[in-house]
């Protein structure tokens, strides 16, 4: 069933390119032809949100909750295209985008100058981030580092996706991505046999908060990681791992490090490790727009207004409410709640949506609120 459903969605974003790409080579005959193609994106939209309102099994519900997500992302790179006023499939505002096609009996993904095949891992019917224009920006650089057989390194504050996004992207090109959680006990010989399973698996490494290795770690790194890349720009099938064993090498195995700068107990990473990883800022994402569109894939109608109203009240509760070390206004806490106002969503479908979301935040948050804070949230 969970290959059936990665298929579906593969599916689904090739014959979007297409309808893109043949819209923009009409340009020149039919100056409406992208806004015809928009027009048929939100068709598409709208009936898909009315799908995911009708009782259906878990399973299935998450493969149209996957695809509302990915047709409104592909709804809103339609609208850019138009406002930057694109007129040809090798302008940059559409090669940056993540684009699939069936070439060759075989699905290849794009991105700019990098193309990948799709490697069909079974990875189950997960979720998938919402994609907003920084994750556009990560897959952009992630791809780029890949393609140049290199290592990549987004940075950035804790809570704003690093991993998340990266997983997300292996999930779209169908690789399996392994997370490492780093702590100083980590030594080079633990990281060696990290290294060698992911070069010889071609499986994706993730290794998170990567800078709290102690600095004697990183330089072995340096040596044993250079090695891989050694081998991959040079088109090698075996290696000599850090000079010692000879291991096979894929070279369409990856290696993302993750790192939250400026927090105590975090190592300076050193200068030839920082040259085999391309680096990227991650800054804090638009928590209204991710809103937005997980009320939509949750069947609501008015997301826009509500995604609005929702950030507002979790901004003024950080603001104004006691600091505690339970609360929690993240995106994790927002995702949670959303999917309880889905929930009732789904039971009471006609009741008013402003009501639904007002009785999730309440159940969620009202618990673990102190007496103290209570009239300050219930005010607000």
């Amino acid at each position: 069933m969970c290959i059936r459903d990665r298929i579906t969605h593969l599916v689904n974003l090739s014959a979007w390119v297409t309808r893109v790409e043949s819209s923009i080579s009409k340009l020149a005959d039919n100056k409406d032809s992208l806004q015809a193609c928009y027009d048929n994106q939100v068709i598409i939209l709208n009936k898909l949100i009315n799908n995911v309102k009708e009782k259906m099994g878990k399973e299935l519900r998450q493969k149209v909750k996957i695809m509302i997500i990915m047709d409104t992302h592909s709804r809103d790179i339609i609208e850019k295209l138009q406002i930057a006023g694109v007129t040809k499939i090798d302008d940059f505002q559409w090669q940056c985008q993540l684009k699939a096609y069936w070439i060759n009996e075989d699905f290849r993904l794009n991105i700019g100058d990098a193309e990948f095949l799709y490697w069909y891992e079974y990875i189950g019917n997960g979720g998938r981030l919402v994609v907003t224009p920084l994750t556009d920006r990560i897959y952009v650089t992630a791809t780029q580092a890949l393609h140049l057989k290199m290592g990549c390194s987004p940075a950035g504050p804790a809570g704003t996706g690093k991993t998340e996004t990266t997983k997300d992207l292996s999930c779209a090109m169908g690789k399996p991505c392994y997370v490492f959680n780093c702590s100083d006990a980590m030594n080079n010989v633990v990281m060696g046999v990290c290294f060698k399973g992911i070069a010889s698996s071609g499986a994706w490494g993730c290794f998170d908060e990567f800078n709290r290795l102690i600095p004697e770690t990183l330089s072995v790194c340096s040596l044993q990681f250079g090695s891989i890349i050694d081998a991959m720009k040079k088109g090698q099938t075996r290696c000599l791992f850090a000079g010692e064993d000879e291991i096979e090498v894929d070279d369409t195995c990856g290696v993302f490090i993750t790192m939250n700068p400026g927090y105590l107990g975090r190592s300076e990473l050193p200068e030839g490790l920082k040259t085999l990883f391309r680096p990227i800022t991650v800054v804090v994402p638009d928590f209204e727009l991710i809103a937005e569109i997980l009320l939509m894939a949750e069947g609501f109608i008015k997301a826009k207004i509500l995604a609005r109203k929702f950030i507002i009240l979790y901004k003024l509760c950080q603001d104004l409410l006691s600091k505690q070390a339970h609360y929690d206004w993240t995106l994790r806490s927002i995702k949670s709640v959303l999917a309880v106002a889905g929930g009732f969503k789904r039971d009471e479908p006609d009741l008013d949506e402003l009501a639904l979301l007002k009785r999730a935040l309440r159940d969620f948050n009202l618990p673990k609120i102190l007496v103290n804070d209570i009239p300050v949230i219930m005010g607000l």
